[in-house]
Order: structure tokens, then C-alpha cells, then sequence
């Protein structure tokens, strides 16, 4: 580890920090309807939609809009994929995607995953299918995102017999005042920077051997904005962020981050304002930091150590002047091994998936640390919208489990937890872990769930618990050494990116509905405070104990067992 790799982690915090506040008091004005600079604009999208924007939906009637849009979405998606040869914009002349590949694709854009098992966006899609479609859900798979987030805070800040606002209301205004113009202002940057923004058809240049390489071309600088902003992942080029058409500086690089998290952070913020409890929402920004920092703390310590192995055969793996040091596998010279880790933790603490390194190739406790950052339910800043409504789902069980300990009816922002806001909470914490549990050990039993597999032993168990952990957590990160283009894999990522996403949310909306109905009460002595470094460490207790101890054992079979072989120097 090096003093410049420690000066980018603390800068990051610092901007981090920065931009916090503003960006919470931004979303505020946007979603509580005084932000107007676009009304014109917001109003004509109500009418041709047929949207009552004064409507105030019950919390069943919200989450149906939201599955009714996104169905609709996904077929749409589904439809373009496999008619895109027939469709302009294609001047690669590439071909129709497989039905099966069709169906995964256009599950994983519409629930914010971006998985892409296909062999490279350049390869397989068309200019056409990467901006009408992959591009569309980017912008509205955040925005639904951000909007259940807000739907779920509302029912805590107000009392409105379960209504918790419109969800086309909240679609609108996030895309409009959120994250066009924020992407399109970094897009402008990303440009600055190098990366490409185009409609040239694919240039194919004469190498010095007198070889043919081509260079694929198009829009990619408008892409990856919102693909970053939206954390959406899933790169316009099989190398995602690696690649030096889509982030060719350290600065794109580090704006890159930077946007992953801008909109989460925020959204923390402005739960404070919304709830008139600042000092709460800073407290779980507090604890959502805390992880973040030791996280990112155990990747760059794993990195940087390298593998004893390749120094007990005489490479060296110490940090110098003209030498990298650590374990440079997988990694961009340009990057080197701080910018590495800092992407690898931030991009899977987001639901981005993002990646500017190859995490099949990191260490194995390198490797685990985005792993249980996904297994925690991605909650440290999150994905935009499901980082705020899964701490927020953490805080509500941390309060009971404190109530229980002093033996009083446990309360939250003034209002009793009962029975049934414990039960869609539990419901929320035990999907997640039942779909990745459950399909990991299906595919580690089953013959065509190993025929993927292209390393053995505990490296192998990785990939597949990294690949079921990544899309039903609708992360897109892979350690990318599991064949996923079979039909086995593109039918079982398909469906635990739906459970992921659809089968938490709904519980989530229903929470909100919920706690809409009750009357706060003003605090008391006996009220639990969530604002003191004591609440703090009973949120992160729970975390850790209740969600992250479910997969203790799947991760034994997997990383720590590699890392006690690499230690061991058997890896070889």
C-alpha cells in the first residue's frame, strides 16, 4: 500500500462527503414537486400518459404501477432484441439475439442489473438496442429505483392511510430533473476525457504486423453516464470500464466512482430532510461509510500484498519507485491497484457492477470483499433507491430487536413496529439469501450448472456464488469465469434478477404503506435514540449478524478456503 493510493481513498471520501448535503436538499425539491425549471415538459409527459399527477396512490396501487411498467418494459426489450437486424441503426449488421439471451438481457436492464453474458456489447448489439433500449432502462430502472425509496419514506414522514404518492409522478420527475441532466453533463466530461461519443461504423485499422484489428465505434460517452449515475453497470464494451474507449484517464476514472454514489448518498440526505431528523439520516450515512471505508481497506491490504506464491517463486511483489507491487493480475497499468480496489468495493456497495478490473483475478480475500458486499444486500450507499430502502429495512429491525432487549413495544421516527412491518422486513432480508443459496447449490449439483465452470475446487464455488449473489442482488459485477451463455445459466440469472429485484421491493412498498397508517407519537424516555454512535453500532451488529452470518458458510467452501490454500502455497 502507498501514500498516493491512500491520498485518492481519502479524496474520494472527501468529495463523497461534499456533495452529500446539496445533492440531498436537490431531491428533495425534485420529488416533493417545487423543482418546475421543466414543467411544461412534466405536464405534457401526464397528458400523453394519461397520468393524474394529483393522484396519491395507496401502497398496493403504487407497486402494481411499478410491475405494470416494468413488465411492459421488459417486453418491449424483449421484442427489440430479437427484430434488431430488421431495425436501423445496426451498421455492423449484427444478427437477432437468442431468444434465451433475448430474455436474460432484457430481465437484467429492466431490474437495474446489467448483466451481460453475451460475448460484448460492440459484438452483440446493435447502436439501435443499446440506446432505445439499454440506455431507456438505465434512466428508468433508476428512476423506479429512486422512486420506491421515496414512496417508502414519505409513509415514515407522514400520516396518509397508506398512501405513499403517485409512481409515475415520482418516474417522471427523477428521470427529467435527476438523471438527464446530470448525465448529460458528465457525459460532456466523460468526453473531455477521451471516451468516444459517435455513429461511425467500425473502423478496422492495419496493425505493424500488417494484421487487420478492429475498433468498434458509437455512442458510449452518453451511455456511460447514466450507466455510472444510474449504477447500472453493464459497459457498451465487453471490458466495461476497462476499456480505454470508455475510461481512459484516472480522472474518468475517478468521476466514474464519484457517480456511482452521488445519487445514493444524496438520497440519504434527503430521507433526513423528509422525516425532519438530520442527525438519524447522518447516522446511517455514518454507518453506510464505516463499511464502505473497512471494505475498501481489506481489498486494497489483499491487492497490495499480492500472492505469497508468485513471490516465493522470485516475483517481486513490493511497491517501488519503478514496480506496482501486489497483484497486478487483471488490472489496468493506469489504474493500478488503489484505483482498482477503491472501483471493486464502491461499484459492488452501489448495484452498479461496474468494473475497471477483472475481480477473477483478485485475491481470494480481495476477491470476497465485493462479494459480502453484495451478500449484505448492497447496502452501503446502494443502488440508487434500494441502498436507502434496505438500511432503512436494517434500521427497522435493529429497533425492534432493541426494543425487545429493554422489553418495550419498539418504535421508529414516532411510530410502533408490530407484527406486520417485522414480517415484510424478514420477508425482504430472507429472499434475497433464499435465491442465491438455493440456485447456487442447484447449479453446483447439477450437470449442467458445472459444465459452466472453468476453474475447479473453491475457485470454481466462487464464480457460481459470485454469479447468483451479483444478479439477484441486480449488481452485473461477475468474476467472469463462468460460462453464463447457456440456457441453464440465462434462464437462472433471468429469474434472480426478477426475484432480486421485484420480490424485495414490493415488501418494501408494503412497508411504507404501513408505517403511512400510523400516528407518530412524540419521543419519550424509553425511546430508543437513532442518532447516537450506540445506534450506530447496533445497526451495523445487525448487519452483520443477521444478514451477512446467513452465507459464513457458503463463503468458507469458496474464498476463505482458496485464501488458506494460497497461504499455504497450493494454489498451483
Amino acid at each position: 500500500m502507498t501514500a498516493a493510493g491512500w491520498v485518492q481513498i481519502a479524496l474520494f471520501s472527501v468529495v463523497l462527503l461534499a456533495v452529500t448535503s446539496p445533492m440531498g436538499r436537490y431531491l428533495v425539491r425534485v420529488y416533493d414537486g417545487s423543482m418546475q425549471w421543466l414543467g411544461p415538459v412534466e405536464r405534457l409527459l401526464y397528458r400523453a400518459g394519461g397520468v393524474d399527477p394529483d393522484e396519491d396512490q395507496h401502497w398496493t396501487r403504487y407497486a402494481a404501477s411499478l410491475l405494470v411498467f416494468s413488465a411492459v418494459g421488459m417486453l418491449v426489450t424483449y421484442a427489440v432484441l430479437r427484430l434488431q437486424q430488421r431495425l436501423p441503426l445496426d451498421p455492423a449488421h449484427l444478427p437477432a439475439v437468442v431468444p434465451r439471451q433475448a430474455f436474460e438481457t432484457s430481465a437484467s436492464f429492466t431490474t437495474n442489473t446489467d448483466w451481460q453474458s453475451y460475448p460484448g456489447g460492440e459484438t452483440t448489439m446493435s447502436y439501435a438496442s443499446q440506446m432505445t433500449q439499454l440506455a431507456f432502462h438505465n434512466f428508468m430502472s433508476a428512476a423506479a429505483g429512486a422512486a420506491a425509496a421515496v414512496a417508502l419514506v414519505r409513509g415514515l414522514a407522514r400520516r396518509s392511510a397508506g398512501r405513499i404518492g403517485n409512481f409515475y409522478v415520482d418516474l417522471v420527475r427523477g428521470t427529467l430533473y435527476v438523471f438527464l441532466p446530470f448525465s448529460i453533463v458528465l457525459a460532456l466530461l466523460f468526453v473531455q476525457q477521451g471516451v468516444i461519443q459517435n455513429f461511425h461504423p467500425y473502423i478496422h485499422a492495419v496493425t505493424l504486423e500488417g494484421g487487420v484489428q478492429t475498433l468498434p465505434m458509437g455512442p458510449v460517452a452518453s451511455q456511460e453516464a447514466i450507466k455510472q449515475l444510474g449504477t447500472n453497470g453493464g459497459g457498451f464494451f465487453n471490458q466495461n470500464s476497462a476499456h480505454p474507449f470508455e475510461n481512459p484517464t484516472p480522472w474518468s476514472n475517478f468521476l466514474q466512482m464519484v457517480a456511482i454514489f452521488i445519487v445514493p448518498a444524496g438520497l440519504v440526505s434527503m430521507f433526513g430532510r423528509m422525516v425532519a431528523n438530520g442527525r438519524h439520516a447522518w447516522a446511517i450515512w455514518s454507518a453506510m461509510f464505516l463499511l464502505f471505508l473497512g471494505g475498501t481497506t481489506v481489498t486494497y491490504w489483499a491487492e497490495a500484498r499480492g500472492n505469497p506464491i508468485h513471490a516465493a517463486r522470485g516475483i517481486d511483489v513490493s511497491a517501488t519507485a519503478t514496480n506496482p507491487g501486489g497483484n497486478m493480475e487483471g488490472k489496468e497499468v493506469r489504474f493500478g491497484i488503489a484505483g482498482s480496489a477503491l472501483f471493486a468495493t464502491v461499484t459492488t456497495d452501489a448495484s452498479c457492477g461496474a468494473v475497471n478490473a477483472m475481480h477473477d483475478s483478485f485475491t481470494p480475500l480481495g476477491g470476497m470483499v465485493p462479494l459480502v458486499n453484495m451478500q449484505l444486500g448492497e447496502l452501503v450507499y446502494g443502488g440508487v433507491g434500494s441502498g436507502l430502502y434496505g438500511m432503512i429495512a436494517e434500521v427497522v429491525l435493529a429497533v425492534f430487536i432493541a426494543g425487545l432487549m429493554v422489553g418495550r413495544t419498539p418504535e421508529y421516527l414516532g411510530k410502533r413496529i408490530e407484527s406486520r412491518e417485522v414480517r415484510v422486513v424478514m420477508l425482504f432480508v430472507l429472499v434475497y439469501a433464499l435465491v442465491v443459496l438455493t440456485f447456487t447449490a442447484t447449479a453446483a449439483v447439477t450437470a449442467p450448472g458445472l459444465a459452466g465452470l472453468n476453474n475447479a475446487g473453491p475457485h470454481g464455488f466462487s464464480e457460481i456464488l459470485y454469479a447468483f449473489s451479483s444478479t439477484a442482488a441486480t449488481n452485473g459485477s461477475a468474476f467472469a469465469g463462468l460460462t453464463g451463455t447457456t440456457t441453464f445459466y440465462n434462464t437462472m440469472f433471468g429469474v434472480a434478477m426478477l426475484f432480486g429485484r421485484f420480490a424485495m421491493k414490493v415488501p418494501v412498498l408494503a412497508l411504507g404503506g404501513f408505517m403511512a397508517e400510523r400516528r407518530a407519537a412524540p419521543a419519550t424516555a424509553g425511546t430508543f435514540p437513532v442518532t447516537t454512535p450506540l445506534f450506530v453500532a447496533l445497526l451495523l451488529s445487525v448487519i452483520v449478524i443477521v444478514t451477512a452470518l446467513t452465507f459464513v458458510p457458503a463463503l468458507a467452501l469458496g474464498p476463505v478456503v482458496e485464501h488458506l490454500l494460497m497461504d499455504a502455497g497450493r494454489l498451483f
